[in-house]
């Protein structure tokens, strides 16, 4: 495992290697069938589930630990607050930061946190101060801190408070239905974006909270979700589903194992209707085609909605398998949508596929934040988000 995270480029400081090395990782999660799924570079391993039977506390893909820690740049002697508990990644922090450091881990479900002291114990970290507790505030007592990771998906971030000038906070942001890991600087009231990674975590619970509009299609088989509620009507856009679809070809492809994650942050900075389009993989259904399995963009209304496809094209010159975009779209305004998210792809493709993504900045929720040329703001109760493109 720890070979693979060095090869990927995942791990980079040697400190953060010998930590994943000393620290037993299917001691955190005995839930992984094998050790060879325990130690998986790119799984995670769900340890609890609510009654919907979608994962509520996990641990997360060593990948992603290992980014999280080395965009955290934790070291020796530091102070670290871990939000979202589960024993692993603090056990990791804990041998980084040594004996004159400290490391904080907080989580609101008392199932999760007693679990998580009982392995660190077992594991030989029982200096880590395990806390139960809403992060909203429960870790306030401790700060502040030199490194902030939280490993939940957190729709706000009110713990820049809680940050030393200077020091780092890598939080998965939730905007729009779209999560990325970002690395902030503390830079005076504001933190400063870095490194946006895509990602997905088990959502935040408790005062923190932010549930997403659902609408359950099919039978379940397909869903729909969206954050700012335009008022789903569940029947209408099921019979939606089930009629006539419109669909339209774009002619811009994109070769196989190609990113275009910019593409989301593009539709959210162009149109407030973006939303996510889920298929069940364990379901037999094939009245949606989503373009990706996960995180797949949807322009969502009340009674209807338009997602990206994806039809394999012969190849071109590099002999590499291709893929074009288009759009599905359905409901009783289907035209209209389905020409919507075919121009944002265009405007996409000309204009921001091949430059860099954009800039995140968060401000305190009563800031003056700049007006962005070409972006967004998003407002939550905390926090202001915005996102800027250069």
């Amino acid at each position: 495992m720890v070979d693979t995270l060095r090869k990927q480029g995942w791990i980079r400081r040697p400190e953060v290697a010998a930590a994943f090395l000393a620290v037993p990782r299917e001691v955190f999660g005995p839930e992984a069938p094998t050790l060879e799924a325990a130690y998986s570079a790119d799984d995670v391993i769900r340890t609890r589930f609510n009654d919907r039977g979608r994962a509520i506390s996990s641990v997360s893909a060593p990948w992603l630990q290992a980014d999280m820690i080395e965009a955290a740049r934790v070291r020796e002697g530091m102070r670290v607050l871990e939000v979202g508990s589960g024993g692993y990644n603090a056990a990791l922090l804990d041998e980084i930061v040594g004996e004159t450091g400290h490391v904080v881990t907080v989580d609101i479900d008392p199932w999760v946190t007693e679990r998580a002291g009982r392995f660190l114990a077992q594991s030989g970290h029982a200096g880590v101060t395990v806390v139960t507790g809403d992060a909203e505030h429960a870790a306030d007592p401790y700060g502040p801190f030199d490194a902030i990771l939280v490993t939940v998906g957190a729709w706000d971030c009110p713990w820049g408070r809680l940050l030393a000038q200077g020091a780092r906070m890598v939080v998965p942001l939730v905007f729009s239905t779209i999560t990325r890991s970002i690395t902030f600087v503390r830079d005076g009231d504001r933190l400063v974006g870095e490194n946006p990674t895509v990602c997905g975590f088990v959502p935040m619970q408790g005062a923190g909270a932010h549930p997403e509009a659902e609408a359950l299609l099919a039978d379940g088989a397909v869903r729909l979700t969206i954050e700012d509620d335009p008022g789903l009507d569940v029947a209408e856009l099921d019979k939606a589903l089930t009629a006539a679809r419109t669909e339209s070809w774009t002619g811009i492809t994109v070769a196989g194992n190609e990113p275009f994650d910019t593409l989301n942050l593009w539709i959210a900075t162009a149109d407030t209707a973006l939303g996510q389009i889920w298929k069940d993989p364990a379901r037999t259904c094939d009245l949606a085609e989503p373009a990706t399995r996960w995180h797949c963009p949807a322009l969502i209304e009340r009674d209807g909605f338009a997602y990206l496809a994806l039809r394999e094209v012969p190849p071109v010159g590099d002999g590499r398998i291709r893929f074009e975009f288009g759009v599905y779209g359905h409901g009783p305004h289907r035209t209209e949508l389905t020409r919507r998210l075919h121009d944002h792809i265009q405007t996409w493709n000309h204009d921001r596929r091949r430059r860099p993504g954009p800039a995140f900045t968060l401000y305190p929720a009563d800031a003056r934040v700049p007006t962005p040329a070409v972006g967004r703001i998003f407002l939550k109760r905390h926090t202001a988000l915005l996102m800027r493109w250069a």
